[in-house]
């Protein structure tokens, strides 16, 4: 599988690209960067530094600096002033490339179409934009697997909302809209079930960078939580995009709400049981193409495939 990340790095985004690089049969064809858990600037940095660590060589392209429609918001508070939980270390060797994470995206599924999958792992501004680019877009990807949302658990940014659908609500719905035939949604309902405990962590050696950065991460979980550990949200989603078969699914048509005053940023689905000739209709739209919503997942193997990917040499 040939992949294109969109990420935030971001701790849980760093750990996501730990899982891919551990897999050989996997390539990461490219990175984009996009606003999030810390400024597009600073996760670009972040991306770079990671794909000179990890040895990747991957053109990082940076993207969107904002949402599309709402002022901008980091989360720092969650991953550390450099997104890495005051591990970033020194400034990158390397630079990103000159077109933005939207056009790289655009331009490498018209030049490979069918060929390459998208793993989207912050706000999907990104992405919407890269629509807009090029509206064949679902056609030309293979596969598309989204970390967002909070569908039938509490959200974590909001009492509703996942933090990156909240981040850029519009963006999130327009990808939802936009005809993905293969499209899969890793959310809470997933990733807080599938919550890392703290044994985990110190299982891990004392010198291992992973380490290092996961500590800040678990403190905050930790915080609020009441119990050691953290949430594995982006890698669990690059797991369940590499064997499908980690994760059961629902299937439905998805949204965003948009207006609501306490809702804004809830991936929402009408999931009533309606039989045919019901006078009822369905609150959102049929011509919207299915997706998957991962419900449950194989804690214990994926944790096992998570520790030999941040302890890989």
């Amino acid at each position: 599988m040939r992949i294109i990340v969109d990420a935030d790095p971001g701790i849980d985004d760093a750990l996501a690209l730990y899982y891919l690089r551990a897999h050989p049969d996997t390539e990461i064809a490219a990175i984009g960067t996009v606003h999030g858990n810390v400024p597009v600037e600073v996760a670009t940095a972040n991306a770079l530094r990671l794909t000179e660590r990890l040895n990747l060589q991957v053109p990082v392209a940076m993207g969107a600096a904002r949402p599309l429609a709402q002022p901008l918001m980091t989360a720092e508070d969650v991953h550390g002033h450099d997104g890495l939980g005051g591990h970033a270390g020194d400034a990158p060797t390397t630079t990103h490339v000159q077109q933005s994470a939207a056009e790289q995206l655009a331009n490498l599924a018209r030049e490979e179409p069918g060929q390459l999958s998208l793993l989207a792992i912050g706000p999907l501004t990104n992405v919407a934009l890269a629509l807009q680019i090029e509206p064949r877009l679902p056609e030309l990807l293979d596969k598309v697997v989204v970390m967002g949302g909070a569908l039938n658990v509490p959200g974590n940014i909001t009492s509703y909302a996942e933090a990156n659908f909240w981040h850029d609500p519009e963006a999130a719905d327009l990808v939802l809209q936009a005809g993905f035939e293969d499209l899969t949604i890793v959310g809470l309902d997933v990733t807080m079930a599938n919550h890392v405990p703290g044994e985990w962590l110190e299982t891990l050696p004392q010198d291992n960078y992973a380490r290092r950065f996961l500590r800040f991460y678990a403190d905050f979980y930790e915080s609020f939580l009441g119990k050691a550990g953290f949430v594995p949200h982006d890698p669990l989603a690059a797991a369940i995009m590499l064997q499908p078969d980690l994760a059961g699914y629902a299937e439905d048509r998805f949204a965003i709400e948009l207006t609501g005053r306490y809702t804004r940023g809830a991936l929402v689905a009408d999931q009533r049981f309606l039989a045919e000739g019901s006078p009822f209709g369905r609150d959102i739209a049929t011509e919207r193409t299915k997706a998957k919503y991962a419900v449950t997942a194989d804690k214990d193997l994926f944790l096992d495939q998570l520790r030999r990917a941040v302890t890989q040499p």
